[in-house]
C-alpha cells in the first residue's frame, strides 16, 4: 500500500515500535521520553520557555482544549474563516460562547491583509484564531504579516499549525505566537491519535478558564512536571513521535522541511504537464491540491483497488496529494500517471 493522505508513508521500523508489548506508563523511563519529547518539540518550533501538553486525541481536540481554556478566559476571538478547518474554530466558539468575529476568505484565496488590519482594528479582539495552513484548500496564510497585525493591536495569537508544523519554517517566539497546535498523523508522520499544544512562555503567565475535565491545561501542565498525562495516554504513538522527532533533530529541521519541499515542487511540475489545475494562490508545502478533469467520480476507489489512497476533498473534482512521509519521486511520478490513466480509462 502507498498512501499520499496524512499521515503519509511511514517507515517500517517506526510502525513496528507499535507492534510489541506496550510499556507501562507511569515509571521513570516513560516520564524521561515525555520530557524529552517536550525539549525536542519545542526546540523544533522555536518556542524557549514554553511547554507542550500532550493530549491522547485528535487535533480537534487541541483546538477545543485551547477555545475552552484559553480563548474563553481572555475575551473575544477574531478567527480567519478560510476553509473547512478555519470554520473549526467558528464552530468551537459558538458552541462553547465564546463572542467572535470571522471573516471569510475565498477558497484557496490569501487573505486581504489591509482589510485584516481594518477589522481587527475596529473589533479589538483579545484573540486572533488562525490556520497558518487551511488544509482543505491547501492555501498557506502569512504569518509575519498576521503577527505584525497582533502585535499592533496587542491581539494574542492562536494558530493551528497541524499541517504546517515540520513542513514550513515555523518560529513562535520570532513569531510573537502565544499559543499553536498540532497533531500526530501530519508532520510528524506517525499514526493519528495525539494531540499538541504548545504554549509560550508569555501564555503561561495567564489564566485559564476550568470548563474541561480532560482537556483542562492546568491540570495537565502540572502532571507534565513529572512528564506525565493526568489520564492513560497513546503509549506507543508517543514513542513513536520520540522516535521520529529524534530523527529529525539529527537530519535537521531546516533539511526535514527541505525535503517536503522539494517533493512538492516536483509534484506540482508532474500536475502542469497534465494541465491539472491548482488553485492555491500561496501553496503550502505540505500538500498539493488540484482539480482533474474527468473521472473525478471513481478517482479514488481506481487508486485503491491499486493500493494508493490520496484525499478528496468538498470540491468536485478536487483532490490533494500528502508530501509528508517517506514517499520518493519515483512513487510520485508512478501517482501521476495513474492519475492520468484513471482520467483516460
Amino acid at each position: 500500500m502507498k498512501t499520499f493522505a496524512f499521515p503519509g508513508i511511514i517507515e517500517d521500523d517506526i510502525l513496528s515500535i507499535a507492534a510489541g508489548q506496550i510499556p507501562y506508563m507511569r515509571t521513570g523511563w516513560f516520564s524521561g521520553l515525555m520530557l524529552e519529547n517536550e525539549r525536542m518539540l519545542l526546540e523544533a518550533i522555536g518556542c524557549r520557555g514554553g511547554r507542550v501538553m500532550f493530549f491522547t486525541a485528535s487535533g480537534t481536540a487541541a483546538m477545543e482544549a485551547v477555545v475552552q481554556n484559553y480563548v474563553a478566559a481572555q475575551g473575544k476571538a477574531f478567527i480567519i474563516d478560510g476553509g473547512s478547518f478555519g470554520h473549526r474554530w467558528v464552530e468551537l466558539c459558538n458552541y462553547h460562547g465564546v463572542e467572535n468575529r470571522a471573516m471569510q476568505v475565498p477558497f484557496a484565496k490569501d487573505i486581504d491583509y489591509d482589510r485584516l488590519d481594518n477589522e481587527v482594528g475596529q473589533y479589538r479582539p483579545a484573540v486572533f484564531l488562525v490556520q497558518h495552513h487551511e488544509t482543505s484548500s491547501g492555501q498557506l496564510f502569512d504569518l509575519k504579516r498576521i503577527s505584525a497585525i497582533c502585535r499592533k493591536y496587542s491581539v494574542s495569537l492562536v494558530v493551528d499549525v497541524i499541517s504546517s508544523f515540520l513542513a514550513q519554517e515555523l518560529d513562535m517566539d520570532g513569531l510573537g505566537i502565544d499559543v499553536a497546535v498540532t497533531s500526530s498523523q501530519k508532520g510528524l508522520n506517525v499514526p493519528p491519535g495525539a494531540a499538541l499544544v504548545f504554549l509560550s512562555e508569555r501564555a503561561l503567565e495567564r489564566e485559564f478558564a476550568h470548563s474541561n475535565y480532560y482537556l483542562d491545561f492546568q491540570d495537565n501542565l502540572k502532571n507534565l512536571e513529572r512528564g506525565q498525562t493526568p489520564f492513560s495516554p497513546a503509549t506507543t504513538i508517543f514513542m513513536q513521535i520520540h522516535e521520529r522527532m529524534r530523527r529529525n533533530l539529527e537530519i535537521g529541521i531546516d533539511n526535514v522541511i527541505a525535503r517536503t519541499r522539494e517533493k512538492a515542487l516536483y509534484f506540482r511540475s508532474l500536475c502542469r504537464e497534465n494541465g491539472w489545475e491548482m488553485p492555491s494562490e500561496t501553496p503550502a508545502n505540505a500538500i498539493t491540491g488540484f482539480f482533474v478533469h474527468r473521472n473525478a467520480d471513481v478517482m479514488c476507489t481506481e487508486l485503491q483497488k491499486k493500493g494508493v489512497f490520496i484525499m478528496p476533498c468538498g470540491r468536485p473534482g478536487y483532490f490533494r496529494v500528502s508530501h509528508m512521509g517517506a514517499d520518493t519521486r519515483d512513487d510520485l511520478k508512478e501517482l501521476a500517471g495513474m492519475i492520468r490513466e484513471i482520467e483516460l480509462m
